[in-house]
């Protein structure tokens, strides 16, 4: 995993101010209280960060959080655009530092999957984050099931379809997607006009269009990878152990074990 300098899409350097480092603080202890609370190994974390209520979703990025991590306990492993260019890189960074990252709101959201898949995870988050399901070949919107890009959303979706696989030692990306295929994973669609692509600034180093179909561009419904589409995935595939929501400020969701 790369040090999380410069990590996520702008490379201007900024010196964070007390007030936001206090408030990471709390939500990364309010996490922690959580992830102490039962023995799993690793769970998922998802956090507030790009808006994207226009496209009727909340939260904008998701990674692993392991608990016995050579970089420290309960570290995060998740992938982050570099720089706002093509490429990509694996990062492993603390709670604070998961929460100190020009957030929209301090809202999280925990999912503990079942002990089997959760171990599996483990193993490969542990020994090899990267694998062969990485792809550092970054687009902001790559397509569900694209053989050519991968953004944050799309690396947790192939990890937790490679930890499903018989083995774990040496997965392959194409074999992650025919199991998401197989299991009837379902993208959310968005929708991005022409004149939003243009006057919205879209046309950028991280944003290729061009993985999708033509009519999907005519159209401007993108087909991608969202954090919830990822846990209505693991819902129906009945993989969810627990879940627990912070959210406007309270907690809003205790699910115990399903």
């Amino acid at each position: 995993c790369s040090p999380s300098v410069f990590a996520g899409t702008q490379c201007s350097e900024k010196t964070a101010n007390p007030r936001a480092i206090a408030t990471a603080a709390e939500t990364a202890q309010r996490v922690l209280r959580q992830l102490e609370k039962t023995d799993v190994s690793v769970a998922m974390l998802a956090r507030h960060g790009t808006d994207l209520k226009k496209y009727g979703l909340h939260y904008s990025h998701v990674g692993f959080v392991v608990r016995d991590h050579r970089d420290g306990p309960w570290t995060v492993v998740h992938l982050l655009n570099e720089c706002g260019s093509s490429q990509s890189s694996l990062y492993a960074q603390g709670l604070v530092n998961f929460f100190l990252d020009d957030l929209q709101s301090q809202d999280t959201r925990i999912v503990w999957l079942k002990p089997e898949l959760a171990e599996r995870l483990s193993v490969m988050l542990k020994s090899n984050p990267a694998g062969s399901v990485f792809d550092p070949d970054y687009n902001v919107i790559a397509r569900y099931d694209s053989k050519q890009y991968q953004n944050s959303t799309a690396w947790v979706l192939d990890m937790l379809a490679a930890a499903q696989l018989p083995s774990v030692n040496s997965p392959r990306r194409i074999n992650a997607q025919a199991l998401q295929k197989a299991q009837g994973f379902m993208p959310d669609t968005i929708h991005i006009d022409y004149s939003q692509r243009i006057l919205g600034g879209l046309f950028s180093t991280n944003t290729v269009f061009t993985d999708h179909s033509v009519g999907a561009r005519l159209s401007g419904e993108y087909k991608v990878v969202t954090v919830r589409s990822i846990f209505r995935h693991l819902q129906r595939l009945d993989v969810i152990d627990r879940q627990w929501e912070w959210r406007d400020g309270r907690e809003a969701i205790t699910l115990g074990p399903t």
